[in-house]
């Protein structure tokens, strides 16, 4: 066409100074410069012909001086940055184009090279002047047209400085582009552009280009991955070698060579894993395949320099394996691009390939590296960044097996990736779920393949080598806060790599900051269990020798002893044994102090000293005002006196038990020495009392056995024994000192609160010692309960009476409130210590008129400016206040214990209370309620124990508050379970509608957990299953929170009520109308609902609940509730629901055949409205025989029941037919044994019917089904009788019916988690084996033993799923604003001569669908309508951005007759599809290739008028009834069609 254009011009004059002045005398547009453009493109042909004018080359320079180089600079109204997608700049550009390519031809024209150096050069200073801005400005924009012009006409060799220049300026503005906006633009716009035009001149600039990429000082960073690799896909022909044989081999030498430069192969490896950016990891695939298809067609054998200068080259080839290396390759693109589509399905296949990668890439011959193994961590690191976290773990997964099977050679990359891309992948706590099918508590399949591969590749690395890797393995794990799953098996799997001397001082340190640092929040007992595994480690892989015993302790110190490291664990002995193997070869410090017992071993010695320089006054001594020293201290000696004393237990043995002895009072003589004198000297410093109270706090703590190691018992406890005399003798001396602080108001800061809680807490452990020891009148302890209580009685009395709220005050009203809480505790524990009659004294009134959760007013700033001073650190006023109130409950709860008798029922029958907190119990349980709100939960224990001794009256509260506090409901339900069963047999619960919507909560009690928390109870489960293995178990008692215990409480208390009993049998019926209706309630709220939803499981501990209370209902109740439960019947419920409903009116029935007439009346409902529900009635006809079994005359049933179930066989719907026929089955089977003979006439009917199913032949759905559903559990093996119990109620048909695991209620639970008994009349708490056995599978759902896709995953697929790539169509974006025909030109891409008309075809949909299938098949331009449908959603989603690499062209409806002969006058034929009396069929049409193809509206078709232009009408043959088929579905049928003609004529299938 543009040379149509350009002819005809010249033919109207041959003096092409006229024509080209013509063109250039008016306003420049578009259309002008285009047609100027042509016409200097025909004369440059011209003159290469020799057939020019003389005076051309003055002509060109006269338009390039006088016309376009003026244009051009008019353009540079668009600022630096800004904007630019609309029309107008649109036009702008296409201007800038033609502009510049018309430049170029008038350089070539000019006749010389000053032309075209003289506009490089000035366009070199426009785009140096642009500076570093983010982008480009309307001037540079225009520069880099001109550069990209006229660059080609520069002469390599004079020229080479002017390119060279051009060349950094070129690649700079490229490599700018490493965020999104302006700059990512302008890189674009020059890669696309400048850059090709740059290498096409070859020499210098492209030996600048290069050396720009590759240069040793060239800045790097994940940032300039993607630009560089922009650049070098734009540059990709010249930078990696030509194959042909007419390429001198100088000159192919002199260029360079990508292959060979490591820096290329690493900018590609980074190129490949760039998991946030698609497009860059394109570019990286496609220069890979160039780079393997160039090295194969040179056949000549070339090599990477290695980066390291050791070690396998990153990119190698050798003409010798060819094969070899082509089959490594094609596998691992293959791969690569698999992973793009992020579908398992699709990649799973492909990962056996993966396996051969590496069976190519090592040699056998003498175990080495034939491939860089950074190519095979490349899919990896791909894989574990993935978005789809399946992908993620099954890369993990697959990494983590590699050494199960093969020994790869050591490489360094391989720890830096473990330690690095692994390790970050495994910090995702979703890659640790159990596989399907896995029971609870059976451990992660991850978790343990980490473990075994980490102690693999231990064993295999180097020597040298071994201990900087787990040195960073470690400090890997303190990178970052890891969540509580990921740390725990990671510190398990270091824990089980075999003892070796790999870690020094850092290591240890490493290991202490993973212990102080990454473990804050996580749940408690994983926590524990991981601090286990971090000691384990410790002691396995640290170097003694490199260590001090004060590094240890150090390490020891981190550990959490209520937690993990209690006294008599297992992990305590294995610690004090491998102390006492090492113990002569720690490490000494530089500096020892004379210790005195030369005798004595390392390590008592070093605790002789620790001890001694902790008693020494502080140095920092701060007088009366100072803080309380850190605990950690007195932790750290108390937890290394203990570990040395077991240590010397353990050497003594049986023979030397008296050295122990002496050992420990050699220890202990600077500590008691200064607890002695307490009590007499009163100026010893306030900071050594403190100290020494910690340590002999931290020693009685810690001395208790956590649990039974293999220490000896006796032996044990002698340690505790004696530690126990020591401090007794003590005992007077500390309580005359605590005494006097607490009463004489000594304690008046913010600061002495904790000196406060460090006195009462070693008064409560003096008062237990002596308790255990036996209590005598005499004791020191009795001197102190009775002036401690009087002292702080009087203290809160004279603070009621008004005074100015001081700190002193205020401060001494905290102290005395816990003092009395104190006193009020060791009162209760040992009710001798009661000095005061049983009846209600002073004490007692004054407790009872507490002003219960008073909150303490904040003392005044200006008088006390110092509590501001402490208050950074104290834990603030509010935690100060929520202390007081909880004391203030523990005098309570004392007081109601101690009163219990005096509460009454009802509030009335008292006018003048004496106690009023206990006679007045409303009030008491409102400001309970009021307390449960504003205390934390670790300070509401005592709010509760005063709950449970008042009865709840107020339960909604509770109830919502359950959700919040964990706990709450557990210890309400339980105790009022507790409470009603005193006497099972003489409860009475006449209120029962008090207390049923209690039960009621409790029996539908749980919440549904996330996926995370389910996790982490599974892990809590698996760690609660190693038993005394983990420490942590022993240590810490079972705090997972389990919802099941309400259940479990509420369902025991059911079983022992008593139907004979009138108001127990009240009780359960008002239970039971409440359950129905909530079932109705949630039926109401949601009429679909998912399976193991909130509603779902509500539902079904409902129907649980029923089954439970069914043995006690009678006739008269029941004739209140069955329409209800037939009603339930009726409701599209989940599978568990339909069974237990289905299974309760069996019962009923069974029990009670009265309600048969109702039953038959069920299937008397309209058609229509029973849809599938009436299976569940047919499941209850299946067993007929239960229902009919206390039934003497049987006959009238079975017609009936024939009558019903032959009707439902002949059901349109295949799931009725089939509960049908099960049902009719059964019924013929009974109607055969009792020898009905009124249904004779039927016998050929039904029995050819029953025959025919089960005859069935082939293998289809329908005789699957037929087996599956007589196999079902619920018609083959559940008996409704016998399978009457709770395990089956709770567990069985739970599991069996496809619940979540959380659901599942094990019958060791109801023996296990409650003190409620269980009731020896019923036993019926465990079900059949046989039902036990089953394995879960919904017949209609899954078909049992179809595992073969896991079978087929093991070994390599013969052929996978893989996406068409079209690598000459890869090369990214040169530019989206080029013309279409040159951007199709650059992209190697092959277009057809076929237009595909759409401008009849309205949907969006439609057009976005013909959009994508044109561009696939290279068609040459699509018609629309409208361009505006492109920016449709609808259009985008179907044609995934095909628009972008599709000439589109808008032609309305009106104008497509003119459009239409234009083209037939350009030799176009105008084929139409549509169904005429002359169209042709599709499979005997030949298409010609210049065809324009025509598509017609989606309701009308093709007008009549527009068929009168077409030259053939072409339809599509049809077999079925449907008469026609949707426009796109045609349109791709007619499009692929002439594709494959004209493939054919090419003679080329492949192509």
């Amino acid at each position: 066409m543009e040379w149509v254009l350009a002819d005809t011009l010249l033919s109207q004059s041959r003096d092409p100074r006229v024509l080209l002045g013509a063109l250039c005398c008016e306003e420049a547009s578009a259309e002008r410069v285009e047609t100027l453009r042509f016409l200097l493109q025909r004369l440059e042909d011209e003159e290469a012909r020799g057939g020019g004018a003389g005076a051309l080359p003055e002509a060109a320079r006269e338009v390039a001086a006088g016309y376009l180089v003026p244009l051009l600079r008019g353009l540079r109204g668009r600022p630096a940055g800004g904007a630019d997608t609309g029309p107008a700049a649109r036009q702008r550009r296409r201007v800038l184009r033609a502009a510049g390519a018309a430049l170029r031809s008038c350089a070539r024209l000019a006749g010389g090279p000053q032309l075209a150096a003289a506009l490089a050069e000035e366009a070199l200073r426009d785009l140096l002047a642009a500076g570093p801005a983010p982008g480009l400005d309307g001037a540079a924009e225009a520069a880099v047209e001109v550069l990209a012009a006229v660059g080609p006409c520069l002469r390599p060799r004079e020229d080479a400085p002017l390119l060279e220049a051009v060349a950094r300026a070129a690649l700079a503005l490229a490599l700018g582009g490493d965020e999104a906006g302006p700059a990512e633009g302008a890189a674009a716009l020059v890669a696309g552009r400048l850059l090709p035009a740059l290498g096409r001149c070859g020499g210098a600039a492209l030996r600048a280009l290069w050396g720009g990429l590759v240069a040793p000082g060239a800045p790097e960073g994940p940032g300039r991955v993607g630009p560089k690799l922009l650049v070098l896909s734009a540059l990709a022909e010249k930078l990696l070698p030509e194959p042909g044989a007419e390429r001198a081999t100088a000159a192919r030498e002199a260029d360079p060579d990508a292959r060979r430069c490591w820096r290329f192969w690493r900018t590609v490896q980074a190129g490949l894993t760039r998991a946030e950016d698609a497009l860059t990891r394109k570019r990286a695939r496609y220069l890979l395949q160039r780079a393997v298809e160039v090295s194969a067609e040179l056949g000549t054998d070339c090599a990477c320099a290695p980066q390291e200068g050791t070690g396998p080259s990153l990119f190698w080839w050798s003409e010798k394996k060819k094969d070899e290396l082509l089959k490594f390759w094609e596998n691992y693109i293959l791969i690569m691009e698999t992973l793009e589509g992020n579908q398992i399905h699709v990649i799973k296949p492909v990962l056996p390939k993966l396996n051969n990668l590496f069976e190519y890439a090592v040699s056998e011959e003498n175990g080495c590296w034939l491939f860089h193994p950074s190519w095979h961590l490349c899919i990896y690191k791909r894989m574990f960044e993935s978005e789809n976290k399946i992908l993620t773990k099954e890369g993990v997964t697959h990494f983590l097996e590699l050494y199960e099977t093969r020994v790869l050679p050591f490489s360094a990359e391989f720890s830096e990736f473990i330690i690095g891309a692994l390790m970050d992948a495994l910090s995702q706590s979703s890659l640790y779920s159990r596989s399907p099918g896995q029971l609870i508590g059976s451990g992660s399949p991850l978790g343990l393949k980490l473990q075994k591969f980490l102690v693999t590749y231990i064993s295999l690395l180097p020597e040298e080598i071994k201990s900087s890797f787990l040195l960073k393995f470690i400090q890997k794990m303190t990178s970052r806060h890891w969540c509580a799953i990921p740390i725990l098996f990671l510190s398990k799997a270091l824990a089980n790599i075999p003892r070796c001397k790999a870690l020094g001082i850092e290591g240890l340190l490493a290991l202490r900051d993973v212990l102080q640092c990454t473990m804050i929040t996580h749940q408690i007992l994983l926590r524990g269990a991981a601090q286990c595994y971090l000691l384990q480690t410790a002691m396995n892989l640290v170097d003694v020798e490199k260590v001090s015993l004060s590094d240890v302790s150090s390490l020891v110190m981190s550990l959490r002893q209520e937690e993990s490291f209690g006294r008599g664990t297992s992990l305590w002995t294995e610690l004090c044994d491998w102390l006492r193997v090492n113990e002569s070869c720690f490490r000494r410090p530089l500096t020892c102090s004379s210790i005195g017992l030369h005798e004595t071993s390392s390590l008592n010695a070093y605790v002789k000293n620790l001890v001694q320089e902790y008693i020494k006054s502080p140095a920092w001594e701060g007088g009366e005002n100072c803080c309380m020293p850190d605990w950690l201290e007195a932790k750290l000696v108390a937890v290394m006196v203990l570990l040395a004393i077991d240590v010397e237990g353990m050497k003594s043995q049986y023979s030397e038990k008296r050295r122990t002895q002496n050992v420990l009072r050699i220890f202990l003589d600077p500590l008691l020495d200064a607890l002695v004198k307490f009590g007499t000297n009163a100026y010893m410093p306030l900071l050594k009392t403190d100290r020494c109270l910690q340590l002999l706090l931290k020693l009685l703590h810690t001395c208790l056995l956590q649990g039974s190691g293999t220490q000896d018992v006796a032996h044990t406890d002698e340690v505790f024994t004696l530690l126990q005399n020591f401090v007794m003798s003590t005992t007077e001396s500390v309580s005359e000192f605590i005494l006097r602080r607490l009463t004489m108001k000594e304690l008046s800061r913010v600061s002495d609160l904790e000196r406060c809680h460090l006195y009462l807490m070693v008064l409560t452990e003096l008062i237990n010692l002596h308790l255990k020891v036996g209590w005598k009148r005499g004791n020191p302890i009795w001197r102190v309960i009775s002036p401690l209580k009087n002292a702080s009685i009087r203290h809160l009395q004279e603070m009621d009476r008004g005074q100015e709220p001081t700190l002193g005050r205020q401060i001494q009203r905290v102290v005395s409130m816990a003092a009395l809480a104190m006193v009020c505790e060791a009162i209760d524990q040992k009710p001798e210590l009661q000095l005061d009659s049983r009846d209600a004294g002073a004490t007692e009134r004054f407790l009872s008129s507490l002003q219960l959760n008073q909150t303490l007013q904040k003392p005044h700033t200006e008088e006390d400016s110092s509590f501001f001073e402490e208050s950074s650190s104290s834990q603030g006023w509010g935690k100060i206040v929520a202390q007081y109130i909880h004391d203030q409950w523990v005098c309570l709860s004392f007081l109601l214990k101690k009163y219990h008798t005096l509460i009454p029922a009802s509030e009335d029958e008292i006018l003048e209370p004496i106690l009023p907190a206990v006679q007045m119990p409303i009030r008491t349980l409102q400001s309970a309620l009021e307390a449960l709100t504003i205390l934390p939960s670790d300070q509401v224990l005592p709010v509760f124990h005063c709950m449970k001794i008042l009865v709840p009256k107020i339960m909604y509260r509770i109830i919502e508050m359950s959700a919040i506090k964990t706990g709450v409901f557990n210890i309400l339900i339980s105790y009022c379970c507790k409470s009603w069963i005193v006497s099972a047999s003489n409860v009475s619960l006449s209120t029962a509608k008090n207390y049923s919507e209690l039960v009621l909560e409790a029996c539908i009690f749980g919440t549904v957990f996330r996926r995370d928390q389910r996790l982490i109870q599974d892990v809590q489960t698996f760690i609660e299953n190693l038993g005394h293995e983990c420490a942590a178990n022993t240590v810490i008692e079972n705090t997972k929170r389990e919802d099941h215990y309400v259940r479990i409480c509420a369902v025991k208390f059911l079983c022992l009520l008593d139907g004979s009993n009138m108001s127990h049998k009240l009780f359960m019926e008002d239970l039971a109308v409440k359950l129905l209706e909530k079932d109705g309630l949630v039926s109401k709220s949601r009429t679909r609902y998912y399976v193991n939803s909130q509603q779902h499981r509500v539902k079904n501990r409902i129907w649980q609940t029923l089954l439970v209370l069914f043995p006690r209902f009678d006739q008269n109740f029941l004739n209140r509730i069955i329409d209800k439960i037939f009603q339930a019947g009726f409701i599209n419920n989940q599978a568990s629901i339909k069974y237990f409903i289905e299974w309760i009116i069996i019962l009923i029935l069974h029990k009670f055949p009265q309600f048969l007439p109702k039953f038959w009346d069920c299937f008397s409902y309209a058609e229509e409205n029973l849809k599938t529900s009436i299976c569940t009635f047919l499941s209850v006809l299946s067993h007929l025989d239960i229902i009919t079994e206390n039934i003497p005359e049987k006959k009238l049933i079975l017609k009936q029941a024939l009558i019903v179930v032959l009707h439902w066989c002949f059901n349109h719907n295949f799931s009725i037919r089939l509960y049908a026929l099960v049902a009719l089955k059964k019924i013929w089977s009974m109607c055969k044994t009792l020898h009905v003979e009124e249904l004779d006439a039927l016998t050929s009917v039904i029995e050819s019917s029953l025959n025919q199913v089960e005859n069935m032949h082939g293998a289809g759905n329908a005789k699957k089904n037929w087996q599956r559903i007589q196999e079902h559990f619920f018609f083959a093996a559940f008996h409704p009788l016998k399978d009457y119990c709770l395990e089956t109620i709770f567990y069985t048909l739970p599991r069996l019916s496809g619940l979540v695991e959380d659901e599942w209620i094990a019958i060791g639970k109801f023996t296990r988690f409650t003190d409620i008994p269980l009731d020896a009349r019923f036993q019926w708490y465990l079900s059949p084996a046989q039902l036990c056995e089953l394995k879960p599978g919904d017949w209609s759902q899954q078909d049992t033993g179809s595992n073969s896709g896991e079978a087929d995953i093991e070994s390599e697929c013969s052929d996978v799923q893989k996406k068409i790539i079209p690598w000459r169509s890869s090369v990214p974006d040169l530019d989206l604003e080029l013309v279409f025909q040159d951007r199709v030109a650059k992209l190697g891409k092959s277009l057809s001569r076929l237009i595909v008309v759409a401008s009849l075809v309205d949907k969006p949909t439609n057009l976005g669908g013909l959009c994508r299938t044109c561009e696939v098949f290279g068609a040459s331009a699509l018609v629309v309508g409208s361009l505006q449908c492109i920016r449709d959603k609808q259009f985008q989603h179907l044609s995934v951005s095909a628009e972008q690499w599709l000439p589109l062209v808008e032609v309305k409806p009106p104008q497509l007759i003119d459009y239409l002969q234009q083209k037939k006058a350009e030799g176009y034929t105008i084929v139409g599809v549509e169904q005429t009396v002359k169209s042709l069929d599709l499979t005997q049409y030949c298409f010609p290739e210049k065809s324009l193809l025509l598509l017609g509206n989606e309701r009308e078709g093709i007008p009549a008028n527009l068929i009168q232009q077409l030259d053939v009408c072409v339809e599509i043959p049809q077999q079925g009834i449907i008469r026609s088929l949707n426009v796109h579905v045609s349109g791709a049928l007619l499009i692929w069609e002439y594709t494959r003609q004209q493939l054919l004529k090419q003679g080329d299938p492949g192509s």
